[in-house]
């Protein structure tokens, strides 16, 4: 057998290995062939950010909130893809798989709003064309998760100025999201209802 042949072999066997190792364990191949352990458990993440470019600091495309738990909350913009949102767990020390919470292709229209009380997560994102030249946001995103905030319940609203704050109750069940005169609740166990 050439030199060739025993290099094939050797490869061969190195991935047989490789493979066998990994079954359950969560081993995979790097680029130069070496064995190395995947991220394990669902918060084995490092924090993202958003991919939009932005002069000042800090950016409006990104936000966090702290629970009085230590876990946390990001959500951040990634241009013609939408709203994407993380938590961190304080026990694993790490952040969870970014998740879209919606998406669209549309620009990113004034920054991201998030608030926290009683274990009830409240965001606000808004998203139009001509939102740099004054005009209003297609799309006006409110937002909430609770308990393992893995769940984000979502209300749209088309053509709107956007939601200026977000109220949540002193027990964390109920919150109002307002601009001006029009109001939007969601109730936990509900959901959200009409915009009035």
């Amino acid at each position: 057998m050439n030199r060739a042949g025993t290099k094939t072999v050797a490869s061969v066997g190195a991935a047989v290995v490789v493979l066998i190792a990994g079954c359950g364990q969560g081993v995979a191949e790097d680029a130069g062939g070496s064995a190395v352990k995947k991220p394990q458990g669902s918060h084995s993440y490092k924090l993202q950010h958003s991919d939009i470019h932005w002069s000042g600091s800090p950016t409006p495309y990104e936000s966090q909130v702290k629970l009085p738990d230590g876990r946390r909350v990001a959500m951040h913009y990634l241009k013609k893809k939408g709203l994407y949102v993380q938590d961190y767990s304080p026990k694993a020390r790490g952040w969870s798989k970014p998740k879209a919470v919606y998406r669209t292709k549309t620009d990113v229209c004034q920054g991201i709003t998030l608030k926290v009380r009683a274990g009830t997560v409240a965001a606000i994102a808004d998203w139009g064309t001509y939102c740099y030249d004054g005009e209003p946001p297609q799309e006006s995103l409110a937002a909430v998760a609770t308990g393992r905030l893995t769940k984000w319940d979502r209300h749209l609203t088309k053509g709107f100025d956007g939601w200026a704050r977000a109220d949540i109750t002193k027990n964390g069940k109920q919150v109002t999201f307002k601009y001006h005169a029009d109001r939007l609740t969601w109730t936990k166990g509900k959901g959200f209802g009409p915009k009035h």
